[in-house]
């Protein structure tokens, strides 16, 4: 199970690799006003952690065979067909909702330093009255 839960946390954790590579890049493009780029990221970084409980609600139900939890798991590792669907699902919900606990925290701590950024009052001067 230990194998299941490894390989479980790095798929997962290349998954939001990917996703926050993306939020950070959207972020860097909104740099010359930083609270909208930190509201975006929030927003974004929001949305990434609904769709990681979203998919671990999705986990107790998807086939073991589908998932690339088990692609990646050696075929002398595999838990028997019997025992298969409750440890991958299981395994898979657990993950996932620890990614959803931390990416959840990172959502809170950006909505933060976007409140920060307008009680500061940062203006643009190129989006008059903002």
């Amino acid at each position: 199970m230990e194998h299941m839960r490894r390989i479980a946390y790095e798929t997962v954790l290349r998954a939001c690799g990917f996703a926050s590579l993306a939020i950070f890049c959207v972020m860097i493009g909104l740099s010359f006003h930083p609270r909208v780029a930190f509201q975006a990221g929030g927003f974004l970084t929001t949305l990434m952690a609904l769709i990681l409980i979203f998919k671990a609600r999705e986990a107790q139900t998807k086939n073991y065979r589908r998932t690339e939890m088990w692609l990646y798991l050696p075929k002398e590792l595999r838990p028997p067909a019997s025992y298969a669907q409750w440890a991958s699902s299981t395994v898979l919900r657990e993950t996932y909702l620890t990614f959803a606990l931390w990416t959840s925290m990172i959502a809170i701590a950006m909505w933060a330093l976007a409140l920060v950024f307008i009680l500061l009052g940062t203006v643009s001067s190129e989006f008059p009255g903002r």
